[in-house]
């Protein structure tokens, strides 16, 4: 070899070097001020495994997945307080003025006791972003998370969605190792999945499975705006793995586990996970809006089936897709001409079997964006673009309003929401957003508990909204009152505070 040709070769790998070089750092750089989990998650583990390029060794291993995303999944343990209500109702006010029961029994409202429920999540980005079941944290008053290493956190909800059954939760925590999001769509029937979680409080459980079917309904979520399009699977998912990770065998997200048919309540042949297409959504827009964005193709939809047909009284042009029953007035599907009896074939250019098929097609998006809907009318068939919009008939992004908290001794309280006042025939009231004081919280003051009046010495004062409250407070601070309210769910309740 020349001098030449050696120095060349020389200089030819230093390029090369140093374009591996910036090329590696640029990847590992998380990027801040993230928008959505795709910028999130550009990070790079050294394991981590292509979904493409992944090919499956002799015989069956699940190692190399398992060892992946086990540290990602963390146990979820919710902390909730309810009320109980006794056979007859005490009067704090004959109560508190040491006037006895009527009846000598008492049994009114009382704090009922604390209970703890489990399950699980999926950290999705290195700075602690959680994605769980809404049924894992709903009416929580205290979440606490354990990671696989047993480190734990208490952990915010930073929004939830009920009709996908999905929430996200923050910590405080940086480095964090989370599970990449795979794509759903591209799973096949047959395909090997495992699932991951901690069923009867059992850490870091992994269990294996195929896919069984796609896009399933099993009607299991009680909304009537409920989107429902399971992956099945055969994988064992028990009480506790809600909330868990469905991966594929290259350690990608295709799936939270939600559900599971069952007679007994434990597993009994299939398992239902929501697809990771619609998590992903969802949980960009809990992170960017601290609402889910629900956007409408505004028709009224039955799946096509020989039993349609009947109803109807006449044949229809193909086996399977969607029939328009109706076209809501002012809807993106009126200005885009659907009709009554036309029959949707496609989305996007994607198949749409089935009325599941397409409400989480639909789900994926949001008010203002455009979708192609192809269709048949009279058996010929047709496309047009539709402008999907919000529930309000608008374009508009629904941004979650942050209410006004207001601080007093530990509590934080927030006015009642127009529609509680409403639906609970109330006037007026304060809200108890969260209790951190150690004396009211051994009170039995609940976050979610509305204050309706305070009986003090003097008598008993009603509370019109927040700022009413406070001045009664402090103008009978170190006196003993007794708060008077309800619930949400319309149970009344009072406790002492001394």
């Amino acid at each position: 070899m020349s001098k030449r040709q050696f120095f060349l070769g020389i200089l030819l790998a230093s390029l090369i070097g140093g374009i591996v070089a910036l090329a590696g750092l640029s990847f590992l750089v998380q990027p801040q001020n993230a928008t959505s989990f795709d910028e999130k998650q550009q990070a790079s583990f050294v394991n981590l495994l292509s979904g493409e390029d992944f090919t499956v060794p002799d015989g069956i291993n699940f190692v190399a997945s398992a060892e992946a995303v086990v540290p990602a999944v963390v146990h979820v343990k919710s902390q909730v307080s309810y009320t109980s209500r006794g056979r007859s109702q005490r009067d704090p006010i004959q109560e508190y003025f040491g006037i006895p029961p009527r009846d000598n029994q008492g049994g009114g409202s009382q704090q009922g006791p604390t209970t703890m429920s489990s399950g699980s999540g999926v950290i999705i980005s290195p700075d602690g972003y959680i994605v769980t079941n809404n049924h894992v944290v709903e009416n929580a008053t205290r979440l606490e998370i354990s990671l696989d290493n047993n480190k734990r956190y208490t952990a915010k909800v930073i929004g939830t969605d009920p009709t996908t059954d999905l929430a996200l939760l923050k910590i405080d925590a940086e480095g964090l190792p989370f599970v990449r999001f795979g794509d759903s769509d591209k799973t096949k029937i047959g395909e090997w999945v495992l699932a991951v979680g901690n069923p009867f409080d059992l850490n870091s459980t992994v269990t294996a499975g195929i896919i069984s079917a796609k896009a399933r309904n099993i009607r299991i979520l009680d909304n009537n705006l409920a989107i429902e399009a399971f992956l099945q699977t055969d994988a064992v998912v028990n009480p506790g793995n809600s909330g868990g990770a469905l991966v594929n065998l290259a350690g990608e997200l295709i799936g939270i586990n939600t559900a599971i048919a069952s007679s007994t309540g434990t597993f009994s042949g299939y398992s239902f996970a929501v697809p990771s297409t619609l998590v992903k959504k969802v949980m960009d827009d809990l992170m960017q809006y601290g609402t889910a964005q629900r956007a409408l193709l505004g028709v009224s939809i039955l799946n096509v089936s020989p039993e349609l047909s009947d109803q109807l009284g006449y044949e229809l042009p193909v086996e399977q897709g969607v029939y328009i029953g109706s076209v809501n007035e002012k809807s993106g599907g009126e200005e885009a001409g659907l009709k009554q009896g036309d029959i949707i074939i496609s989305l996007d250019g994607k198949v749409t079997n089935s009325v599941a098929t397409l409400q989480e097609m639909v789900a994926r998006k949001r008010p203002g964006d455009k979708v192609e809907v192809e269709y048949l009318r009279d058996g010929k068939a047709n496309k047009t673009k539709v402008t999907l919009k919000n529930f309000s008939g608008t374009t508009d992004i629904v941004k979650k309003v942050i209410p006004k908290t207001y601080a007093f001794q530990g509590v934080n309280f927030e006015e009642v929401p127009d529609t509680v006042k409403e639906q609970l025939k109330l006037s007026g009231g304060a809200l108890i957003a969260s209790v951190s004081g150690e004396k009211w919280r051994r009170s039995g003051a609940r976050p979610g508990f509305i204050i309706t009046s305070i009986m003090t010495e003097s008598g008993r004062k009603k509370i019109s909204d927040v700022e009413n409250l406070l001045e009664v407070l402090e103008d009978t601070e170190g006196e003993d009152i007794v708060v008077l309210g309800m619930f949400q769910d319309g149970t009344e309740y009072y406790f002492e505070i001394d």
